[in-house]
This record gives C-alpha cells, structure tokens and sequence, in this order.
C-alpha cells in the first residue's frame, strides 16, 4: 500500500496554520500575524507568518515560520531550550541558530508532523507563563 505524504513547505506551513489556530486547550490565545498568504518557498526559507500570543501585552512574537520548497521550518523565539527538548522527544528535526537573540529551529518536514510540533508549542507556552 502506498501513503502520499504532504511534503510542500507552503501547504505544510498553511496546516500547521489552521492547527494553531482551530486549537483549543494550551494554544487557545495563539494567533496568526503578518501573513503573506502568496508566500514563494525559497531554499533558505521565506517567511509565511509569526506566531504570537494574544495576552501579550507586548505583542512579541513567539515564533516564525518559514516555507521552503519541501519543509516549514519555525524559529522559536522565546523558549528555545524547551523548543529544543520537546522537539526532541516528538522526534522532529530541531538545531540551535546562532544569532542574537537565539533561536531554536525545529522543521516540520511533511503534514504529520504538524500535529508532533504542536506539544512544542503547549511547552514553550506554559514555560513563557511560568517565566511571568
């Protein structure tokens, strides 16, 4: 038997997308912002949306979220050793990007993964709400 996997960054970006926001429970104040709905992958990635809570008064971004041809691939913003550690644990692709602020890198590399990134992003909440 033959399984087609969802493996078109773009597509995968957009369903990690409805995800997150057609979630409840831990992710329910998560929100889409600054999308570009007619987003290009590219080979470095281009960016699709950031991701931010809504109770944030400050309104920073939690993550972004980039397309490439066969992959998203999001930076975590705040969180980034939790990001890395879960990350982990659900088995996805996760590596340190080195800038300042760090980033944490975790990619979503076809349509199942969507729902292993989720847990991430349960962690990296609950530890941005411990840090208050």
């Amino acid at each position: 038997m033959v399984h087609d996997r969802l493996r078109d960054g773009k597509r995968v970006a957009q369903l990690l997308a409805s995800e997150l926001e057609g979630n409840g429970g831990a992710l329910t104040s998560l929100v889409i912002s600054d999308a570009d709905p007619d987003v290009d992958p590219t080979d470095d990635g281009a960016f699709a949306y950031a991701v931010r809570d809504e109770r944030d008064a400050e309104d920073e971004r939690i993550a972004e979220v980039y397309v490439q041809q066969d992959r998203a691939r999001v930076e975590f913003l705040v969180g980034q050793d939790v990001a890395a550690d879960v990350g982990d644990e659900q088995n996805l692709r996760v590596r340190p990007k080195a800038v300042r602020p760090p980033r944490t890198l975790v990619f979503v590399e076809d349509g199942a993964q969507v729902k292993w990134i989720l847990p991430v992003f349960e962690a990296v909440m609950s530890a941005a709400r411990d840090d208050e």
